[in-house]
């Protein structure tokens, strides 16, 4: 029987089981209290806050995984239980991404955001493999495929993973396939690796890091949220879609270095913008002009500079961001990430 070792789960021919019980706990209690106290509702549905109060699949993810982080196996059963029950409706496997609590029925968007679906799955394997349950393994093996399956899509020399099940190939679009490269979470991706061996993760990692040079657009060189990615011609500003560096690009940068990707060419354009440009705060950024629009100060958001600062120049933390104080869901829940990459791998910026 072959075995191998990779992340701290074992591969065997059954399929991929827990190698032993681990418990994380990068996040401390108060900070995760804190956190569920103002997102996660009772019966472990996480709100977006500035959203509406609606949930979606990524929202479930992050959940997840944070309460992964702080070693909390009953608040991860909770959220999970939502997930699986609320989302994970679609007859492919992977998960629905808009739940409004305003509408019947709740799911009010049944396509796939494979952000969301790349979280559940790599929150339950990392759960399963550290906690001893086989059924979260199995429940992400199962995801990890329909992702492989369904949005791992190969055009021209790339291996794409699309945003979602329909509207962005090139068949749905004349300027697809359409990306977002802050859906390459790239920690993800050697936890795929070993779910669904089928699929070709480490060329979805490959294409992610080569689009993510090619992409560094207009005077900022920043990559745009939504990029259009055709096999043969440059990679643009999908038409329709907001011709900026926003909320969703800026946690590129935290992705890289949660994944413990060292690579500072890829995240210079990030260094100046913020930290040279803009006092440590990142910014929504004009790609046509280098125009800054809107300073992201909230603390969520100025921990991703801080943390930038950190794991290339070990700059400390600044006293300010040192205590959690919740303000909206999406800068709340990058704060505890970024927390808890530096505690994990950066104490000496603490």
């Amino acid at each position: 029987m072959i075995k191998l070792l990779v992340a701290g789960i074992v591969v065997l021919a059954c399929g991929v089981l827990p190698l032993r019980a681990q418990t994380a706990t990068t996040l401390p209690a108060e900070a995760w209290r804190a956190y569920m106290a103002h997102f996660i509702d009772d019966n472990g549905r996480v709100v977006d806050t500035a959203n509406g109060g609606i949930s979606h699949s990524e929202g479930q993810g992050y959940g997840m995984l944070l309460a992964y982080l702080a070693g909390d196996r009953s608040n991860f059963e909770r959220i999970w239980s939502f997930t699986r029950t609320e989302l994970l409706i679609r007859d492919d496997g992977l998960a629905a991404w808009r739940w409004d609590p305003n509408s019947k029925p709740h799911v009010t968007d049944i396509n796939a955001a494979s952000d969301g679906d790349l979280l559940i799955a790599y929150s339950l394997a990392r759960a399963g493999r550290s906690w001893g349950i086989a059924s979260y393994v199995d429940s992400a093996q199962k995801i990890a495929r329909a992702i492989g399956a369904k949005l791992v899509l190969r055009s021209g020399d790339r291996l794409l993973l699309l945003p979602g099940a329909s509207g962005f190939s090139a068949a749905d679009r004349p300027d697809g396939p359409i990306l977002n490269l802050s859906y390459w979470i790239f920690e993800t991706f050697p936890v795929m690796k070993q779910l669904a061996p089928e699929s070709d993760w480490d060329g979805v990692a490959k294409t992610g890091l080569e689009l993510l040079r090619i992409a560094q657009l207009g005077p900022a060189r920043l990559p745009p949220d939504w990029i259009a990615a055709p096999s043969k011609g440059p990679v643009t500003v999908a038409d329709g879609f907001p011709p900026v560096f926003g909320y969703n690009s800026l946690r590129i940068s935290l992705y890289l270095l949660r994944a413990g990707i060292a690579d500072a060419e890829l995240q210079d354009s990030f260094r100046q913008s913020w930290l040279v440009e803009n006092g440590g705060a990142p910014s929504v950024v004009e790609i046509a002009t280098g125009r800054v629009l809107t300073r992201l100060t909230e603390p969520g958001y100025r921990m991703l500079g801080a943390v930038l600062a950190c794991a290339l120049d070990a700059t400390r933390i600044p006293d300010d961001l040192r205590r959690f104080e919740p303000t909206l869901y999406y800068p709340s829940t990058l704060y505890l990430l970024a927390w808890a990459l530096v505690a994990e791998r950066y104490p000496r910026c603490l």
